[in-house]
């Protein structure tokens, strides 16, 4: 959908139009579950989240600022609620809690995009790989180059100091990297593939 007519499809759906939120549900959908699916790591909860998303895009359209680009703020509104769902979850560690201050300097802040960060690998195993995470580094770093948030967008939506964002974004692409680089050795090694089946 190009500008001109994504302007027109939300001028209409700010009026109420439902088939211009259908437009914008086949437009967008994809992209809200894909991630809704990396925060919460299972399909199912993503379904809900996304659905949730646009009913709530339909409730808030009317407020809606036209001088933000529509994509990136919808994306936010299903990063923040994705957020609120885990909170909720309790889980037992305190996956908020800011690092200890023995944590490495981190690096300055990247501008690719996920895929370009490890464009050497299969997409199926990079996602594979991020689903593993845990959720402390799975969220800033899907947030950050899934989402394209800066860190301070990420840091208000966590409820984070920036620099704890910058340190666990850091932190997350280690794992990653190293994550991939045991799977691409298991994967070459039929004896450790045979090992470690049904383990990943």
């Amino acid at each position: 959908m190009d500008e001109g007519k994504l302007s027109a499809v939300l001028g209409r759906a700010g009026s109420g139009d439902a088939d211009a939120y259908a437009e914008l549900f086949r437009e967008f959908q994809p992209r809200v579950l894909a991630l809704c699916r990396y925060l919460l790591g299972s399909f199912e909860d993503a379904e809900d989240a996304a659905s949730e998303v646009f009913a709530r895009l339909q409730r808030s359209m009317k407020t809606y600022d036209a001088a933000l680009p529509f994509p990136k703020w919808l994306m936010s509104v299903a990063s923040h609620h994705c957020v609120d769902q885990l909170r909720r979850r309790r889980v037992q560690q305190r996956i908020f809690d800011p690092p200890d201050e023995r944590t490495p300097e981190a690096v300055a802040p990247q501008t690719s995009p996920l895929e370009e960060l490890v464009s050497v690998e299969e997409q199926d195993a990079v996602r594979a790989a991020i689903a593993a995470l845990p959720e402390r580094s799975r969220l800033p770093l899907v947030l950050r180059y899934y989402n394209e948030l800066s860190y301070d967008e990420i840091a208000a939506t966590l409820s984070l100091s920036r620099a704890n964002v910058a340190t666990l974004i850091f932190r997350a692409k280690q794992e990653l990297r190293e994550a991939l680089a045991r799977n691409e050795k298991v994967g070459k090694n039929p004896k450790l593939a045979k090992a470690h089946k049904g383990t990943y």
